[in-house]
């Protein structure tokens, strides 16, 4: 029985605007992120879910709190949904980590699957984590819609196995902050339905502050 997912990247956080690697550090929203969680409460409106999940850490869980608020349907935390853990890479800029730990950076960069980070995940584990955990939520709600707030690193791994794109093949599709992300799942595999859809985020800056 089909399962369809709707898998949504946290808003942004001023980590994300820096480019800095977050991974497990618990980085908040900007005010810019918390705009694009508004922003998706209208999206989402015409949709309905048997079951709201999220990543544990803040960006991803205020976004969810924020985007279902009117919605009176608990947000289940989901663990398997946080980031990878990327390590020694954890808090850093590309330019910082080049200098501080080139050949981490370079393994990093070449998406090498069995590297850890030196104290993290590697690929390889963190695809089985992501992947594992969504199929025992779709076996859980056969035939129903589930609503899912996430990572980018999930995003990745996710339409890697929708598309058959090997982990450690260059990435050459988006995973932007607050975007629509609609997938199937059925028999242990993936369709993708519909990606990166940010139509909802077009007016989003004219909410803020000058």
């Amino acid at each position: 029985m089909n399962t369809r997912f709707c898998l949504i990247r946290h808003g942004e956080t001023d980590w994300n605007a820096e480019k800095r690697v977050q991974g497990q550090i618990d980085i908040d929203l900007n005010a810019t992120g918390e705009a694009q969680a508004r922003a998706l409460a209208d999206a989402l409106g015409e949709h309905d879910f048997a079951a709201v999940y999220s990543s544990d850490l803040a960006r991803a869980w205020r976004t969810a709190c924020i985007a279902v608020e009117a919605r009176k349907i608990a947000v289940s935390p989901a663990p398997t949904l946080r980031e990878r853990h990327f390590g020694v890479l954890q808090g850093l800029t590309a330019a910082e980590a080049g200098m501080v730990n080139p050949t981490a950076y370079r393994l990093h960069k070449e998406r090498a699957p069995d590297f850890d980070c030196e104290t993290g995940e590697s690929l390889n584990r963190f695809a089985v984590r992501v992947l594992t955990g969504l199929a025992s939520m779709a076996q859980r709600h056969a035939g129903q819609s589930v609503l899912a707030f996430t990572h980018g690193g999930v995003l990745d791994v996710v339409y890697r196995a929708a598309t058959g794109r090997a982990i450690d093949a260059p990435r050459d599709f988006t995973l932007g902050n607050a975007a629509l992300n609609w997938l199937d799942y059925r028999a242990g595999n993936w369709h993708l339905v519909a990606w990166a859809d940010s139509r909802h985020l077009r007016a989003t800056l004219d909410e803020l502050p000058g």
